[in-house]
């Protein structure tokens, strides 16, 4: 008989969710004697007890214990990883005094807490969540009598409740573990070794004489999960935590804001291990050369000598959190201070189904619902979108069922269930973060709505579409993947069209930029607003960015040219250069002069392909003439191939001109002569002849000689 066991942690049936509850398969009961109703302790990175119950056959043999994310947060570990458990005689607790949360509304009644734990075994530092008189209270197991590894909560048992500010937050509280978190179990990992070691583990830092990191930058947009990764890693790691924020610091009276600060750090150090947070950094700390006030400068000042303080012994590490890393003061960027800094990126859609998952645990959905389907529709969602998408989508489930959601309603009886057309709806309410404040957008255009340009399309489905939609199968072949595609003809072609269809059916975002969103008179602003661009399209990955006649963007470059448009060029060959970075985004562009396009973009590497979209043919005409009028009444004697025959030279954008045009000549003669003779509303053959005579085709003579040009510079540098 064996008196403890390594075991793997996997999850609790819900439904004994709450209750301190721990299941063993029966064969490790056995061989542990234990029976169901015993107590054991399991040790991770740190202790929690559990009542035993024998798991059902699934578990027979593989060693695995089944806990809760309440006994996982307690134990300080992650499901998946191995705990050891051994038998507990626990004794019955004398007293327990209790720590609970300030936020927490009036003053809890003892005499229900000691009900609701009454029969529990719980350990110094565990964090139990009590759900019970309409309300949720998260309390904190501080010390006990006796002084025991375990006790056994009773009906004797005396209790002392002391509520605990929330600035400084004790061990475990709030409860929040990794398996809150989803998509970023790289980032997570990192954070662990960088911050778990030096606290649990300095031996083997001292082993080799390294110094542990002293303070970790974490960067990325906002709501992708920053915060929650800093007060899970401070359970984890058993630390005391404490948030600090910009508005808290700051103070009008000299000194103060500084002397707050230093009381932080001062606390920190005697509660070691410890982890301060200090979130939304570049509010707290902004460049000293760009910031305008006395305070901010003293308070950076501050912070680094406080920061330089810091020795290993003291077991203190510093987590900052910012989406504006370059606002940071640059003394703050250096080993010795914030030594490393880890990006938490806007999540892919790998990362949004685990992200979903994690939120829909207790959602109960419909059979219609398919996670890997939402995911795939919600790029450009950070975490804290997709939870305000599930919210959403279960109250819209909510409504369906019930038209007053403010009457006393039993939700039991009501079998709500969260549908497919719930998320959809809930996703034309929720904004994805990533999308504010810019012109990006999921285009509805598809391959059938642009007539012809079959060999074009091809080139685009190959070039854009399938690196997008199928990257592990160009990662199997280890391609390279096309950064740019460049589509050039006359004016009215359809480039435009393209692009959008493009991103349609490859459901990535799409963001279109002018020459006007990016101009400015003031030196830097242009190359500024085309590095937010690259920045947006990174966060909404995967994104097409498509530049709408580029030649007015980056015009060939003269010698002695000092205009804003060269420090445009110069900095668009950088983006592209560093387009290895971006994965998930690809650059589009389209023009009607190539021969004024500056050469160095026109070269592998950047623009990849080079594209010519043509007029359209005898056979595309036809068939636009067709598709175009009959979205409205016309006479079925309409000969369109003949009108084909008669629109040489014209583009798309002139054939529905003509088509436009003989509508309005349509109109003007039904109301000129509907009401004497009764005329039908219908668009007829000499409505379209007469539209010819006012509509004549857009493009040039100079287009046979440009496209020479640009086929003799494709040549040049060996583009396709």
């Amino acid at each position: 008989m064996s008196s403890q066991a390594l075991v793997k942690l996997e999850q609790l049936d819900k439904k004994l969710w709450g209750k301190g509850i721990a299941q063993l398969d029966s064969e490790l009961l056995q061989e542990m004697g234990l029976s169901a109703g015993n107590i054991v302790v399991s040790v991770g990175y740190r202790r929690a007890a559990f009542i035993v119950q024998p798991s059902d056959r699934r578990d027979a043999g593989r060693r695995v214990m089944r806990v809760d994310e309440e006994g996982l947060g307690n134990l300080g570990v992650s499901y998946g990883d191995k705990v050891v458990v051994r038998k507990a005689e626990p004794k019955p607790a004398e007293k327990i005094v209790l720590l609970y949360s300030d936020e927490s509304k009036g003053e809890p009644d003892p005499r229900e807490i000691l009900l609701a734990l009454r029969g529990r075994a719980v350990c110094r530092g565990n964090t139990i969540l009590l759900k019970s008189w309409g309300r949720s209270l998260n309390v904190v197991i501080n010390a006990y009598l006796p002084a025991e590894e375990v006790v056994l909560v009773s009906a004797n048992t005396k209790l002392e409740l002391i509520r605990e500010p929330t600035k400084i937050q004790p061990k475990g509280v709030p409860l929040v573990t990794f398996e809150d978190i989803g998509g970023l179990s790289k980032q997570i990992q990192k954070l662990r070794e960088l911050i778990e070691l030096p606290l649990l583990r300095p031996e083997i830092f001292r082993a080799f004489s390294i110094r542990p990191p002293k303070g970790i930058l974490l960067y990325g947009p906002p709501g992708t999960g920053k915060t929650l990764i800093a007060r899970a890693v401070a359970n984890t790691a058993r630390a005391n935590f404490y948030l600090i924020s910009g508005p808290e610091i700051g103070s009008k009276y000299y000194g103060e804001s500084e002397k707050k600060l230093r009381d932080i750090f001062k606390e920190a150090e005697k509660t070691a291990p410890s982890i301060i947070f200090i979130d939304e950094i570049d509010s707290l700390a902004p460049s000293r050369d760009n910031t305008s006030t006395e305070v901010e400068r003293r308070i950076v000042s501050q912070l680094l000598t406080l920061m330089d303080g810091l020795s290993p012994s003291d077991k203190v590490v510093v987590l900052a959190a910012t989406n504006r890393p370059n606002a940071v003061d640059p003394a703050l960027r250096r080993p010795g201070r914030f030594d490393r800094e880890i990006e938490i990126p806007a999540p892919d859609a790998a990362a949004r189904l685990e992200i979903l998952k994690v939120h829909t645990r207790r959602v109960p959905l419909a059979q219609d619902v398919d996670l890997k389907e939402i995911a795939e529709l919600t790029s450009g969602y950070v975490g804290a979108d997709l939870a305000a998408l599930v919210r959403e989508a279960m109250m819209n489930a909510l409504r369906r069922k019930t038209s007053d959601l403010l009457q006393g309603v039993d939700l039991s009886d009501l079998g709500i269930v969260v549908t497919k057309n719930d998320f959809l709806s809930a996703m034309g309410e929720i904004e994805p973060s990533a999308l504010r404040e810019f012109r990006i957008e999921v285009p509805l255009t598809k391959w059938e709505d642009i007539v012809g340009l079959d060999e074009v399309k091809r080139e685009l489905m190959e070039s854009i579409e399938w690196p997008l939609r199928y990257p592990e199968v160009y990662s199997k072949f280890n391609a390279d993947l096309p950064k740019g595609v460049l589509l050039y003809g006359p004016p009215g072609t359809g480039k435009t069209m393209l692009a959008r269809a493009v991103a349609s059916e490859s459901r990535v975002n799409f963001i279109t930029v002018v020459s006007s969103d990016l101009l400015s008179k003031w030196v830097g602003e242009s190359e500024k607003a085309l590095r937010e661009v690259f920045r947006r399209a990174k966060q909404a990955a995967p994104c097409i960015i498509f530049f709408d006649e580029i030649e007015a963007l980056a015009p060939a470059r003269i010698s002695d040219d000092t205009h804003v448009t060269e420090r445009l060029v110069s900095q668009l060959l950088t983006e592209l250069d560093g387009l290895v970075r971006l994965k998930g985004v690809m650059v589009m562009a389209a023009t009607n002069r190539p021969d004024l396009i500056d050469p160095a973009l026109l070269r592998p590497g950047r623009f990849d392909k080079i594209l010519y979209v043509p007029l359209p043919d005898f056979k595309a005409r036809a068939q636009m003439f067709r598709l175009y009028a009959s979205k409205h009444p016309i006479e079925p004697a309409i000969d369109f191939e003949k009108l084909a025959g008669m629109t040489e030279g014209y583009s798309g954008a002139d054939i529905k001109g003509v088509v436009d045009k003989a509508v309005q000549i349509a109109i003007r003669e039904y109301l000129e002569k509907a009401v004497m003779n009764g005329a039908e509303a219908k668009l007829r053959w000499e409505h379209l002849i007469e539209a010819l005579r006012y509509v004549r085709p857009t493009q040039g003579k100079q287009v046979d000689m440009i496209r020479a040009t640009t086929q003799g510079q494709q040549q040049r540098f060996g583009v396709n």
